[in-house]
């Protein structure tokens, strides 16, 4: 019985998530605004941490071939059947981190956006008004993959979103490639993580970033700005910021 209660509170966090990030038409129109100048007809799109798909569904929906790469089992099924007629979104059950092998992930069934691979995000949670009463009651053994094999399967992608709860360093240590644009999610109570990132994309080469708060689809900077600036916004963010992506920029 603990097990059919577990994996009803699962797809119950599914379809919490899909009225949130999918039945929003101001949260879709926001987005494609922003990512429109880098995702184009014809380009190559990696979701890394696709979640239920809003991101992908944008990408796909602006023309772009899209990598959709999820690790939660539930999730990866949902976004198989979502996708299952659009010829332009292939599906990758995995995780994506500095090295090929596997992840044991803690999956969050009320609220699986926040399902992690690091204890080390949990641990920080724990301690943070915001994060109040999340849960992480399952752990599934995932496949872990690299962006670098990603590439070698699918292409050089156009645009990468990358938004894995606390390991998008990790993710970012599996890249020797430039890409044109890539995003990377941040939180305030792992800031560290961050700014390790922006860190790694300077040392790809990145040279120019900007700044995108919460789900507000803009950005904080009118024109793209150099790596200590960035840095600098986003270790001066107050704690009730919560979240963010950093945009990297290549040949800006």
């Amino acid at each position: 019985m603990a097990g059919l209660d577990t994996a009803w509170r699962g797809w119950r966090g599914v379809v919490r998530s899909v009225r949130i990030y999918h039945l929003d038409k101001d949260h879709i129109a926001g987005l494609t605004e922003l990512v429109r100048p880098f995702v184009r007809p014809g380009s190559l799109a990696f979701d890394i941490g696709a979640h239920v798909g809003d991101r992908t569904r944008v990408f796909a929906g602006l023309g772009a071939r899209v990598v959709a790469v999820e690790p939660q089992p539930r999730l990866a099924r949902f976004l198989k059947t979502m996708f299952l007629a659009n010829r332009r979104v292939t599906v990758v059950t995995a995780a994506v981190g500095a090295a090929e092998g596997t992840l044991d992930l803690l999956i969050n069934t009320e609220n699986p956006t926040v399902s992690t691979g690091s204890g080390a995000l949990i641990a920080a949670a724990a301690g943070s008004a915001d994060w109040t009463g999340q849960r992480w009651e399952e752990v599934s053994r995932v496949p872990l993959t690299t962006l670098d094999l990603l590439i070698a399967r699918h292409g050089l992608p156009d645009f990468v979103k990358i938004d894995v709860e606390g390991l998008e360093d990790q993710v970012l240590a599996g890249l020797s490639y430039m890409i044109p644009t890539l995003s990377f999610e941040f939180t305030t109570v792992q800031r560290e993580v961050g700014l390790a990132a922006i860190d790694r994309a300077a040392a790809l080469g990145y040279g120019a970033f900007n700044l995108s708060l919460g789900e507000s689809h803009a950005f904080v900077f009118d024109a793209p700005v150099d790596g200590a600036t960035i840095a600098a916004a986003v270790a001066d963010l107050p704690d009730d910021a919560n979240s963010g992506d950093v945009y990297a920029f290549a040949g800006a």
